[in-house]
């Protein structure tokens, strides 16, 4: 590995996308309105629209 010439920006670059996508996921988690969060969390538990035979 050390003889591939800019190898080291590899593992900066995966650490930065690791990075800014979790914090971007934590900032959609906070920032969510809790309307929206009960609305999807009833989603499994709504039998309106089961269309089962």
């Amino acid at each position: 590995m050390e003889s591939i010439t800019g190898i080291e920006i590899y593992p900066i670059i995966s650490l930065l996308i690791f990075f800014i996508f979790f914090v971007a996921l934590f900032w959609w988690v906070v920032s969510a309105k809790k309307d929206y969060i009960k609305r999807v969390s009833n989603i499994p538990l709504d039998n309106q629209n089961d269309d089962t035979l």
